[in-house]
């Protein structure tokens, strides 16, 4: 056994001594003692703890992998992942104004991927345990909203007949006002017998839809998302928000950068998430490469009433970045690229005279690559709005308001 101080807290959520060495559940300040495997210290026991060490919420804190943090403050948290977004664009010379936090409360997860896996007894359903392919059973999980810990019952019954005996199914969960939308994935191969069972089930369970392997199973009612003044059906296991909370922030921060502008593009628009609600006060052109999902956000478009135009484009952005003659006229381009950022399409619109950007990020740091690019040509990043839409994890999404001049 070997004992450490540690240092800093990684961006994994895992304490760092000198070495560097990997502590996991430790924090900074913590003398610490364990058994050295690589760079990793398994077995800690902490010496010292940190004024800032709190007993976890949640009874399954030790065994789960669904959250890193709950040892910690909330205080301290708050103050890290803002740190994450800073240290970040200290890596490139930038600083702006930092607003406070948004965190989402506790039991307010909307979506959520559950493993589920046959048993001698039936079934089990869970989260993996840390660092392994274990599933954990989460009965009182204070991360998930009380509708969705449903679907754990929901994931034992689908394992039952339709887990392969080696495998665990992906089973993916989402709220909605019809009802829980479920997608499958990683089951046995669809064949009649198990399409027939898996739509009797769809209605015994009350699910609004039921998916497998993107083929929509049955479906009792539409699982549609509200986005702004429009209702949207995703299509199965369409990419979501994770809560309602945090949605509601970086909308709040987006309309705030839009203002009173009249012509907006929205690049990986998704389901509409942004461009639904901005087509309240302003004509929208929304850009996403999934087809489904453009479909999704075009037909709530179509029902929804008071709405500006809004005009859809199926496009990869990785491959055919927006151009900057595409660009000309509009008021606002925002963004909301996936974790790997927008570097190719930031570049093009570095070359246009669009007034103001919105940027929402999921990665510090390739938000910060890209907000450098912009800030080259002349941008200024005004203000950054963390939010911590996935509580106890050390997952940090952001929005940002970049102005030209």
């Amino acid at each position: 056994m070997s004992e450490h101080k540690i240092i800093r807290m990684g961006h994994h959520g895992d304490g760092i001594a000198e070495g560097p060495v990997f502590a996991p559940v430790t924090l900074p300040g913590e003398v610490v003692t364990g058994r050295l495997d690589g760079m990793t210290l398994q077995d800690v026991r902490i010496v010292t703890p940190s004024d800032e060490r709190v007993a976890p919420p949640c009874r399954h804190f030790k065994s789960c992998g669904g959250c890193n943090l709950q040892h910690a403050s909330d205080a301290f948290v708050a103050d890290w992942k803002v740190d994450v977004v800073r240290h970040a664009l200290d890596a490139h010379g930038l600083e702006t104004d930092f607003r406070p936090i948004l965190t989402s409360p506790p039991q307010s997860r909307r979506r959520a991927t559950f493993a589920a896996r046959r048993t001698k007894k039936g079934a089990m359903a869970g989260f993996h345990a840390r660092g392994s392919d274990v599933i954990i059973d989460v009965p009182s999980c204070q991360i998930l909203h009380p509708e969705l810990m449903t679907g754990l019952e929901v994931a034992q019954e689908l394992a039952v007949v339709g887990a392969s005996r080696k495998g665990a199914l992906a089973v993916t969960v989402t709220q909605s006002a019809a009802g829980l939308d479920v997608a499958v994935a990683q089951g046995k191969p669809l064949d009649g017998p198990l399409r027939l069972v898996l739509g009797q089930m769809c209605e015994h369970l009350n699910l609004a839809r039921l998916a497998w392997e993107d083929e929509v199973i049955a479906m009792r009612n539409p699982p549609a998302q509200t986005f702004g003044k429009a209702l949207v059906t995703p299509p199965p296991g369409a990419f979501l928000q994770a809560t309602h909370h945090g949605e509601a922030s970086l909308l709040a921060a987006v309309r705030e950068v839009v203002g009173d502008a009249a012509q907006i593009a929205d690049l990986f628009a998704g389901c509409g998430t942004f461009s639904l609600p901005l087509a309240e006060t302003a004509a929208v052109h929304a850009v996403e490469s999934e087809t489904a999902m453009l479909s999704a956000l075009d037909q709530g478009w179509r029902m929804a009433s008071g709405l500006k135009p809004v005009t859809t484009e199926p496009r990869d952005l990785f491959r055919r970045p927006l151009l900057p003659d595409e660009m000309r006229g509009l008021d606002v381009v925002v963004l909301d690229p996936p974790r790997a950022g927008a570097e190719r399409q930031v570049t093009e619109i570095a070359q246009t005279q669009v007034p103001r950007v919105a940027y929402v990020s999921c990665n510090p740091v390739t938000f910060a690559r890209d907000a450098q690019i912009l800030c080259a040509a002349g941008y200024s990043l005004r203000w950054i709005q963390v939010v911590d839409q996935f509580r106890w994890s050390p997952h940090v999404e952001l929005a940002a308001s970049f102005e030209r001049g």
